[in-house]
């Protein structure tokens, strides 16, 4: 079976499901306003505009984490969509790798445009307070950022289907990427710098200040998401549906 019709009919599914079109208008719209925001306080104007102007994406993160992880979870309750999805396509490692392949396409559009619109947002919230990044720092830092926003919804499919359950998708990442990393992540010094989300946000930085520069950070990152992808690859060809 070609891929290009397994790829439409997940994208036809993620078109259809009300609650995923909900998670990425909140990933536009938590990214844009908290980047708008945090330029505005004074606090927050330091030495890395393009940080501040892009800080949304830490909280927007959890959109495309949800976004990721309920694509997939979708698939799993009671059962019957998944049997059904791999009745229509057999061959399991297809059916994942276009689900997988929708899931990063809608998100990476998506979340180009939410990149761009809250650098703008942040940037005039900052205003004449810092110097602005230059066109090659802007560019990458909202390519760079969208690329992340898509690694860490990837991660939450391969997690999901490795789980085979959202909630408890959500239970593992959710307080992982908003409260261990920060909390638990300052006590570990250097290591901390290769958690997935503190990795791949390295990128948002006009000067990197941790381990790693931006784009050894985003590759960080891809590491985990391609560990989280095998291990859900994994347990779909061992397990029945």
């Amino acid at each position: 079976m070609p891929f290009a019709p397994v790829f439409r009919s997940e994208w036809l599914k993620i078109r259809t499901v009300r609650s995923l079109l909900a998670t990425l208008f909140a990933l536009f719209a938590v990214t844009t306003a908290f980047s708008a925001i945090a330029s505005l306080e004074p606090e927050d104007q330091g030495a890395d505009p393009l940080f501040t102007a892009l800080s949304g994406t830490a909280l927007g993160q959890v959109a495309a984490v949800a976004f990721g992880s309920l694509a997939v979870s979708a698939e799993y309750r009671e059962g019957a969509a998944v049997r059904l999805s791999l009745t229509a396509v057999p061959r399991r490692g297809l059916w994942f790798g276009a689900k997988t392949a929708a899931i990063a396409a809608v998100v990476l559009v998506v979340a180009l445009v939410t990149s761009l619109a809250a650098l703008f947002a942040g940037l005039a919230g900052l205003g004449d307070a810092a110097d602005g990044p230059t066109t090659a720092e802007s560019v990458r830092g909202v390519g760079g950022g969208a690329v992340y926003l898509t690694l860490m919804a990837l991660f939450a499919a391969g997690l999901a289907t490795l789980l085979r359950s959202g909630v408890a998708t959500l239970s593992v990442l959710i307080p992982f990427i908003l409260i261990v990393s920060f909390v638990v992540g300052d006590a570990l010094g250097a290591v901390a710098d290769f958690m997935p989300d503190r990795a791949g946000q390295a990128v948002l930085r006009a000067e990197p200040d941790g381990t790693l520069g931006p784009w050894a950070g985003l590759a960080v990152t891809a590491c985990w998401t391609a560990a989280a992808l095998l291990a859900g690859a994994w347990r779909l060809r061992r397990q029945d549906a």
